[in-house]
């Protein structure tokens, strides 16, 4: 069983992608417990996530789903064998009810093999540099000391380097304002804006900038991030930031108008190369103040 009873993001997907498959299958949960010789219960319980699958279940109830797509099964039992794997925040020396808030995110983010991000306001968070992430942090008012700040920072730059390795594709769309807007020092928007530019050149990463002029395009939704998983464009996951925590979307839906308005706003951005181009500009741009004072 999940740890404390409840179910974890892992368990939770596998849960509700076993259902979908099981009601695609037009079975019930009889059908499901007689495969795998267990209570009608504990199937709904599998369905729910609370609790976790073991993976030679999953492969029989894959068999009786009709279920013979190779990725689609390594993917679903993948899930099974890590649903309570532990998270690699929990790795940090410190822990504090802000990131034990994060974990559900964190989770999805870690095995997510499509990340489509729409900010606004700021740089998104797997983007962002360090001093960035600490002047963001800074004026936060739910930050109360320099240690909370340096352990924001710390988890941000970890997901980075998560993201990074692990080869997951990534598309955001910026609004103009977030990078050519006023940044803590020229120092700080320089070397923030540098660093858009080497991941804009990485070849999982798409980045697009929204022009300020196309205000109706950036009020379709507020800042969100879609997580995707395996081969499937669908998002899994919406999730949006509040001032202390994050709230995550997984009902079809309700995600489906996020999907709409991100393919709005990438419609009405700048091209990847119009974008480069418009965050280069910008970027020489402050550097030149930069050296007349």
């Amino acid at each position: 069983m999940p740890a404390g009873g409840k179910p974890t993001v892992r368990s939770r997907r596998l849960g509700a992608a076993l259902r979908r498959l099981r009601l695609n299958a037009l079975l019930d949960q009889e059908h499901a417990a007689e495969a795998v010789a267990c209570s009608t219960a504990k199937i709904s319980r599998i369905e729910s996530g609370t609790v976790s699958a073991r993976v030679g279940d999953v492969r029989v109830l894959l068999d009786l789903y009709e279920v013979e797509d190779a990725a689609e099964r390594k993917r679903l039992e993948k899930l099974a064998r890590d649903s309570n794997k532990r998270g690699w925040w929990l790795n940090f020396p410190f822990q504090s009810p802000a990131l034990d808030r994060l974990g559900d995110f964190l989770s999805l983010e870690t095995d997510a093999t499509y990340i489509r991000a729409w900010q606004p306001v700021f740089i998104p968070g797997l983007l962002q540099t360090p001093d960035y992430t600490r002047a963001l942090t800074e004026a936060n008012p739910e930050v109360l000391s320099s240690e909370a700040a340096d352990e924001i920072v710390k988890v941000r730059q970890e997901r980075r380097r998560v993201f990074e390795e692990s080869g997951a594709r990534f598309a955001a769309v910026i609004w103009e304002p977030a990078i050519s807007g006023p940044m803590p020092s020229a120092n700080v928007h320089r070397d923030q804006l540098a660093h858009l530019i080497r991941m804009a050149k990485q070849p999982n990463v798409t980045l697009q900038v929204l022009p300020h002029t196309e205000w109706a395009a950036a009020r379709v939704a507020p800042a969100f991030v879609a997580l995707s998983y395996a081969h499937e464009a669908s998002p899994e996951a919406i999730v949006q930031d509040t001032l202390v925590n994050s709230v995550i979307l997984e009902d079809h839906e309700d995600m489906a108008g996020y999907v709409h308005a991100f393919d709005a706003l990438r419609s009405a951005a700048l091209t990847p190369d119009r974008s480069l181009t418009f965050i280069r500009k910008t970027m020489n741009g402050i550097i030149a103040e930069n050296e007349e004072s």
